[in-house]
């Protein structure tokens, strides 16, 4: 009996070793795979978010890069678990950040400019901006019979997406800074800023009815495959060729009621933006194959191949921009002098980088107390 007692210690110490493996396979913990390869040990990690759907806008663009292949790879679904994505895309900012006022939106891929003015119309009381998503992809682009130079624009047709969106703004505030005069509201003036869809301006031009567009890409590049000529690149107006085009934002009521679902989103689109800088071509080619199941078409090969270097993904927002494009968008009188403090809060943002190892991104001053 004696030589019994030393092996049913062992049994015993066999199984208190091994029964928290057995419920570790049972459901009760789970190993997290760090993405720096370590293992974290955390409970639950399959427990549904606090919200069954998230409504996320989004233009068909490629300055809306991330949510083109975020969604098309399911890298933000992934992140999301059970929470279902219900997307919708728009033409340009005002109608996107209307749906955000409106309740019928909850995150939104949007520019500078429809931010600053959702954000000073509601008194700061509605959005907030939670990450940046995209820079650079604007361009000038104009019909070289009739346009040889830039001061050949006065006079001349020029296509934004939307009266108050983020290029109108940038073009009427590079007329102003030209010494010319155009009426905001009208677009009449010196230069004629006539507003058209990005769907419908490759067609406009075609047909003579405008003789260029201030446009983001690929509605550029379009225009280059059908005889236009790339005047100005609009990063060349900015210092490093840095500016902000595309933000991430959310209904403050949403953000307030379901974080975990932000976060969610954030950790997704931070993955995305990573997924393409390491794989350009795929990612070209993942972006392309959302905008045919968007739009109906994919881009042809001789517009995408130069549109798609022209931009760049980032998770930083570039607020130093911002500050800037809202002075814009004060001089094109379509808003007072705005109080920016508190459109941002980067705070699950730097939360989700400092998991992944990489360096926070600033606020400039402007973040949500």
């Amino acid at each position: 009996m004696s030589a019994a007692r030393p092996l049913t210690t062992l049994r015993a110490i066999a199984l208190t070793v091994a029964l928290p493996l057995l419920l570790t396979a049972c459901g009760f913990r789970a190993e997290a795979k760090k993405e720096d390869g370590r293992t974290n040990l955390a409970a639950d990690v399959d427990k549904p978010l606090s919200a069954s759907e998230v409504r996320i806008g989004y233009f068909p663009n490629l300055t809306h890069a991330t949510a083109l292949v975020g969604l098309q790879e399911g890298l933000i679904q992934k992140e999301l678990g059970s929470t279902t994505i219900k997307p919708q895309t728009f033409n340009a900012g005002p109608s996107e950040i209307e749906a955000l006022n409106g309740g019928s939106l909850d995150i939104g891929f949007i520019g500078p400019s429809p931010s600053i003015n959702g954000y000073v119309k509601s008194k700061g009381s509605n959005l907030r901006i939670i990450s940046g998503s995209a820079s650079g992809g604007v361009k000038l682009v104009v019909n070289p019979e009739k346009i040889k130079t830039l001061d050949d624009l006065k006079g001349k047709k020029i296509a934004t997406p939307q009266k108050g969106n983020t290029q109108d703004v940038a073009f009427l505030n590079w007329i102003a800074e030209k010494g010319w005069k155009v009426d905001p509201e009208s677009g009449k003036g010196d230069v004629s800023v006539v507003r058209t869809d990005n769907k419908v301006t490759p067609d406009a031009f075609k047909q003579g009815s405008i003789d260029g567009a201030w446009a983001p890409e690929p509605t550029a590049s379009k225009l280059v495959t059908d005889g236009g000529k790339v005047l100005l690149d609009e990063g060349f107006l900015w210092p490093e060729n840095k500016f902000v085009i595309t933000n991430i934002v959310v209904s403050q009521k949403f953000l307030k009621e379901h974080p975990d679902v932000v976060e969610a989103v954030l950790r997704g689109t931070v993955k995305t933006n990573g997924w393409i800088h390491a794989h350009q071509d795929q990612a070209k080619v993942s972006a392309n194959t959302k905008l045919a199941a968007d739009t109906g078409k994919p881009l042809d090969a001789e517009v995408i191949r130069p549109a798609w270097p022209s931009l760049t993904v980032t998770d930083d927002p570039l607020a130093a921009t911002l500050k800037k494009q809202a002075d814009h968008a004060v001089m094109a009188k379509f808003i007072e002098q705005p109080d920016l403090n508190g459109i941002y809060d980067l705070r699950l943002l730097n939360k989700v980088l400092k998991a992944a190892g990489k360096p926070e991104v600033s606020d400039a001053g402007l973040g949500a107390k």
